[in-house]
């Protein structure tokens, strides 16, 4: 990867990590615990997030127990909006813990309810196990939205990378259910198209960031096949790209780095919403890679993101 196309601030994180890494993707448990390690020694440098408080519930689905880590600002027992929160990690990586920091953080910033849901991880539950799990929890989530303190009317979905592919697919099957409704989709660098054939998917190669390889792997697993996955036979929940009919979908925010080599099924994606008629707000981080404001959380363009991001949410729920 040409690294004059990175922020100058966030090409110290790349440099940073040895040029032979890459994902050991026949050793997965090990991969999981090294992803959560750098996770939580990032969280440990940064301030700590006191006026956010957070309990664990368990949701029964499969004959396994899905965990939802609800999060509230404290000291404040009013109705508030929620946000369905969804991790990354490729389908593969990933939890509740992993993303902790990352969530108080934006329930301090919006003043709203987050609900982080632990699904379980491909290869070894491969979809649509992952989005059943989610559709579960945000069913549980409207489910005691009075016990919560919850506005029910304005619970929104989220997620970034396969969360945000998650997000995106479970917003489709949430519309065509119509068992309820949610009223916003806050979509960060989603992972929503199977195919890699755009041109920003060859762009990114480089081991020491998601690239091409590891998207590749990471759907074949998703999808529990190496077969077909250009094929529009693939369930639109699965990759949301291959829905044919966007309407009817709530407002949406997506936001990606132009060094992402989801910047163009991101592009993509967007403008077929907007087509659709959907309120959509596109936002491109010139010189950022895959959620860089969140790897590299004291550049410029890391903050100008999050912010971004917060303040999206923030309008889609509280205006």
């Amino acid at each position: 990867m040409n690294l004059d196309l990175v922020d100058s601030e966030l090409i110290p994180y790349i440099e940073s990590i040895p040029s032979s890494a890459h994902i050991d993707w026949s050793n997965i448990d090990l991969v999981r615990q090294q992803s959560r390690e750098k996770r939580e020694q990032l969280a440990e440098s940064l301030p700590k997030i006191d006026n956010v408080i957070s309990t664990d519930y368990f949701v029964d689905i499969e004959n396994e127990r899905i965990q939802l880590r609800v999060y509230r600002p404290k000291n404040n027992s009013q109705k508030l909006p929620a946000v369905f929160w969804i991790h990354g990690g490729g389908f593969c990586f990933g939890s509740v813990d992993g993303d902790d920091y990352l969530v108080r953080s934006m329930t301090r910033e919006i003043g709203c309810v987050f609900v982080s849901v632990d699904y379980r991880l491909a290869p070894e539950y491969p979809y649509p196990t992952p989005l059943n799990d989610c559709y579960a929890g945000i069913e549980w989530l409207f489910s005691k939205a009075d016990k919560l303190s919850v506005d029910s009317q304005r619970i929104a979905v989220g997620g970034i990378s396969a969360g945000g592919g998650l997000a995106a697919g479970l917003a489709l099957l949430i519309r065509d259910k119509g068992e309820f409704n949610i009223c916003f989709q806050a979509l960060l660098c989603p992972m929503i198209d199977s195919r890699n054939i755009t041109d920003s998917s060859y762009l990114v190669t480089d081991p020491r960031i998601w690239n091409r390889d590891s998207n590749i792997i990471a759907w074949q697993h998703y999808m529990g096949t190496t077969e077909c996955l250009t094929s529009k036979a693939i369930s639109k929940y699965a990759a949301p790209i291959f829905a044919n009919d966007l309407h009817g979908l709530p407002s949406t925010y997506i936001a990606v780095g132009d060094v992402d080599l989801f910047l163009d099924e991101d592009i993509n994606y967007s403008k077929r919403l907007e087509a659709a008629g959907i309120g959509i707000q596109l936002e491109i981080f010139k010189g950022g890679f895959h959620a860089f404001e969140f790897l590299v959380p004291s550049a410029k363009i890391s903050k100008l993101a999050r912010a971004t991001h917060s303040s999206a949410i923030s309008a889609a729920l509280f205006d």
